[in-house]
């Protein structure tokens, strides 16, 4: 069995999904997702131009030796960009796997330990009443676990994944359209005065049972992320996610010597080097990789293995920019992974998203179940492709308010 053939696509509704279409000479087809957030074409071109004159004539079960080959074959190792676009290559090597074996790709890791995953919703509001609301819509919805962000009272602008104007919060996704970022002002005072408080009073609120889940976003220095995680702890958070920037990770011993909130970190990451320290040092409770970013589902699975030995469970990173081909295989893997822990879910399902990638699986009550299909259990229509095309955009900046760039 030989690869014939391959293709990328960039482009989808409101989104710049990269998807890698490989053939053979059996007329199966596998499916993988490279989609880099607004750095969308780079791993596409690494695709087109040199790695798809590689794959020509290469066996495609041979997915372990296909990885290293691209991996260890290239002098400059890692990256984003490298590793979205081997995680595409390898996404859809094992979805021609799947559809030769006849099997959902669950059954080829090992069969299911639970019938659904767990996901959560995002709740934002820009301020902590239009929150509140945002919160009861998922409640509402069945979701057992949300994610909550608010604005932060005088603030100059809106806080990470806060709306600027009330009743946008449900299913708000921030606008990243242009290609010149915009601009936040960030101030740590009065986030630190403010957000243990709020926090508090959404536990009150909502009860013991929702799991809450809060999200620094790498804004706070070690000593800060500290006092905060201290501050927090009566809230009894499901995760505080990036307190502070995971570069220098000897400094989360810091957090951990001051405080017991679960630590969930590590959707920047794109290589098992850079969070096997993290992980068996047991300085996180959470790996945040995502399948696209972290080299596809051979080397994911090399990072659940290691979590697993150290008591950290998984929580994929769920951002609407990966497209449903990495989200499908993450479900397999959720449905697998032993030391599953939650995943992130942003609603795909639009009609137009529908079309675009078919499938059968499915989310109700805030649980993910993946469908018995072969392989990823997605399909792509080209057809419905050709209607999109790339459109520039980009994460916003940071500020203080002195005008120093701080971190996103």
């Amino acid at each position: 069995m030989k690869i014939t053939d391959a293709k990328v696509f960039v482009g989808g509704p409101a989104k710049n999904y990269v998807t890698l279409k490989i053939m053979t000479d059996q007329g199966v087809y596998g499916l993988g997702d490279a989609t880099l957030n607004n750095r969308e074409t780079l791993p596409a071109a690494y695709l087109q131009d040199y790695l798809i004159p590689n794959l020509i004539g290469m066996d495609p079960r041979n997915s372990e030796d296909i990885w290293q080959f691209f991996y260890r074959g290239a002098y400059f190792r890692r990256g984003p960009i490298s590793m979205a676009a081997f995680g595409a290559i390898d996404m859809a090597l094992w979805d021609i796997k799947g559809k030769l074996a006849g099997m959902p790709l669950y059954q080829l890791f090992g069969g299911k330990s639970r019938d659904g995953a767990m996901v959560y919703a995002h709740a934002t509001g820009a301020d902590l009443e239009d929150l509140m609301d945002s919160i009861a819509h998922y409640v509402e919805q069945g979701y057992k676990a949300v994610r909550v962000q608010c604005g932060i009272p005088g603030m100059p602008s809106a806080s990470y994944a806060v709306p600027e104007t009330k009743g946008e919060g449900k299913h708000y996704i921030s606008d990243f359209s242009g290609i010149r970022p915009k601009v936040e002002v960030w101030d740590t005072d009065r986030y630190m005065r403010y957000m243990p408080g709020a926090l508090a009073e959404i536990r009150s609120r909502f009860g013991p049972d929702l799991k809450i889940l809060h999200d620094v976003h790498h804004r706070l220095l070690p000593r800060e992320a500290a006092e905060f995680a201290k501050a927090v702890e009566p809230v009894g958070l499901y995760w505080l996610e990036d307190p502070t920037p995971a570069e220098d990770q000897d400094a989360l011993r810091l957090l951990r010597q001051h405080s017991t909130v679960p630590v969930a970190i590590g959707e920047v990451f794109n290589s098992i080097y850079d969070c096997n320290k993290l992980i068996e040092a047991e300085l996180i409770d959470f790996i945040r990789v995502a399948v696209t970013y972290a080299g596809g589902i051979t080397h994911v699975k090399r990072i659940v293995d290691l979590a697993g030995l150290h008591h950290v469970r998984t929580g994929f990173h769920g951002a609407p920019s990966h497209s449903p081909l990495c989200m499908a295989a993450q479900a397999h893997l959720n449905a697998w992974a032993p030391n599953f822990g939650i995943q992130e879910y942003l609603v795909l399902g639009t009609p137009e998203c529908d079309a675009l990638f078919p499938s059968e699986h499915q989310m109700e009550n805030g649980m993910v179940y993946v469908s018995d299909a072969p392989g990823l259990g997605v399909d792509f229509d080209e057809k419905e492709a050709a209607r999109y095309s790339y459109a520039p955009g980009s994460h916003p900046v940071v500020r203080l308010q002195d005008g120093t760039l701080w971190n996103y």
